[in-house]
């Protein structure tokens, strides 16, 4: 999401915009998987994999964009369904409608596990919304010896209401990773089961919330939000050229795709 610049900002209107409007195009996108409801896209450096920008869509009968916001945003019910995640919690708040959070978790051998800090921010539209985020340092918070620090330049999610009780859910990334990640085109197989796992955990939600705090939701009710306030001024931008590069070479598609478990 960086604008080209090296300050730290928070996302406006024109930032949402551009991101839904990269949701739904299909110019310059090229589809590199579509079955059983899950689209997965790639564009960018065919030559490097070190950027690398990847769009998916699932379609999610009987989970209602609203509630599947509050999944997205809910770190708490994120540790009963996310299988990778190894730990998550958000750091501080920027306003009403951003954050800063840290978010690691569990890669197949032989990589080494990463982890981010970034800067989200979040726009309900409507029926539909929108949560975006990107990668930032935080003094308290810097790369660990045992993890990698993972470059996020643009994440995010649009969620498309289909009437009542459905919704269309679009994932975007652009990662800079690391050149010895391996055989490439392995990753596209990632995201339909990662996309499954979040329909999934959209479809248990309502009966998990109602037992767990059901009026607490800091993403929609600001007043509830209890985390120390940042500013600004306290981050900076993480740029790749500043993280470990370590030898992970030998991951192969087989290895990829059989590490990743169904919720």
């Amino acid at each position: 999401m960086s604008r080209g610049g090296e300050m730290v900002y928070i996302p406006d209107d024109s930032d949402f915009s551009s991101f839904r409007e990269q949701c739904e195009s299909a110019e310059g996108w090229h589809c590199r998987y579509n079955k059983a409801g899950v689209t997965v896209w790639s564009q960018g450096q065919e030559e490097s994999c070190t950027v690398q920008k990847i769009k998916t869509r699932i379609s999610c009968k009987d989970v209602s964009a609203e509630t599947l916001y509050d999944v997205l945003h809910d770190t708490h019910y994120r540790k009963k369904w996310d299988s990778h995640m190894i730990e998550t919690y958000d750091i501080g708040r920027l306003t009403v409608n951003a954050d800063v959070g840290y978010y690691s978790w569990k890669c197949p051998s032989p990589l080494k596990n990463r982890d981010f800090v970034t800067l989200r921010s979040w726009l309900p539209l409507g029926n539909d919304y929108i949560i975006l985020n990107y990668s930032v340092k935080h003094p308290k918070y810097p790369p660990r010896k045992d993890f990698v620090r993972a470059v996020s330049l643009q994440t995010g999610y649009l969620i498309k209401a289909n009437g009542t009780s459905a919704c269309v859910l679009y994932y975007l990334t652009q990662v800079l990773e690391l050149e010895s990640w391996g055989d490439c085109d392995g990753s596209h197989l990632l995201f339909p089961q990662a996309m499954k796992k979040i329909y999934k955990a959209g479809l248990k939600y309502p009966e998990w919330k109602r037992r767990h705090d059901p009026g607490y939701k800091p993403w929609v009710y600001p007043e509830q939000n209890t985390l120390p306030s940042l500013s600004l001024a306290e981050l900076s931008l993480q740029h790749a050229d500043s993280l470990e590069h370590i030898d992970e070479t030998g991951l192969s598609e087989e290895n990829l795709s059989a590490s990743d478990h169904e919720a």
